[in-house]
């Protein structure tokens, strides 16, 4: 029998009793100025993931200055995810912040490894991670919308190519719409598949070397009692 703990990368959200009907149709236009500081996060998160890999290649350690700026990073990125379409969940404005903000809805964090695998540093973000990402491209879709080209005809359209969980929210917005009522349902769904995907994205980043696991943990919070934890990928 495997042992037990909790799992390193921990993501809940509580969903506000009472949301607005109609706010979440402009959220996207309230949120540019967080999805432009969010870029320029994104591309320094890739880049210095780079650098700890080639640390973590020699030392056997994730820096732990870069780790705390990655780990901000996805926070932000999950309160902006929250609060716009990846669930709908609350209609606080997100505060511009790396730190922990534990008074916001919706909250992430991810433990500190005190080592990681050298051998596993250089396959699980391409290889072992695969059966993740084919998962996830059903989970996320292709994004709200994409370009598409018809070569025979030369001619092309935007056409929106959305995953599931754009689809759930999407029905949690009109049922908001119509009724001022969230689907509970709905929403542990939503909370389970954004678990899924920010837990493969650490991995990803070489944040950890706990294997995602393939389970859908429902809900806004994490369980508190200790739950199975994958082995490690084998080399």
């Amino acid at each position: 029998m495997s042992t037990v703990s909790p799992h390193p990368v921990r993501l809940e959200g509580a969903l506000d009793s009472q949301l607005s009907r109609w706010l979440w149709v402009v959220k996207w236009l309230l949120a540019i100025p967080h999805f432009i500081v969010l870029f320029f996060l994104a591309i320094a998160f890739v880049l210095l993931t780079i650098v700890a890999f080639f640390a973590i290649l020699f030392t056997e350690r994730y820096p732990r200055g870069i780790f705390d700026f990655n780990v901000g990073v996805m926070r932000w990125a999950w309160r902006v995810s929250f609060y716009t379409y990846d669930a709908l969940g609350t209609d606080r404005y997100p505060p511009f912040s790396l730190g922990p903000e534990p008074d916001y809805p919706a909250t992430l964090d991810v433990a500190y490894p005190e080592k990681l695998s050298r051998g596993l540093v250089l396959v699980k973000w391409w290889l072992l991670a695969i059966p993740h990402y084919f998962v996830l491209g059903i989970v996320v879709g292709g994004g709200l919308l994409s370009w598409e080209r018809t070569w025979n005809h030369g001619h092309g359209g935007w056409h929106w190519n959305p995953g599931l969980i754009s689809l759930l929210v999407l029905f949690a917005g009109i049922s908001l719409l119509f009724t001022e009522r969230y689907p509970l349902g709905i929403f542990a769904l939503v909370m389970g598949l954004n678990r899924w995907v920010v837990r493969v994205v650490a991995y990803s980043a070489l944040m950890t070397d706990v294997y995602p696991p393939f389970r859908l943990d429902q809900g806004g919070l994490e369980e508190t009692s200790p739950v199975p934890v994958e082995s490690h990928a084998p080399l």
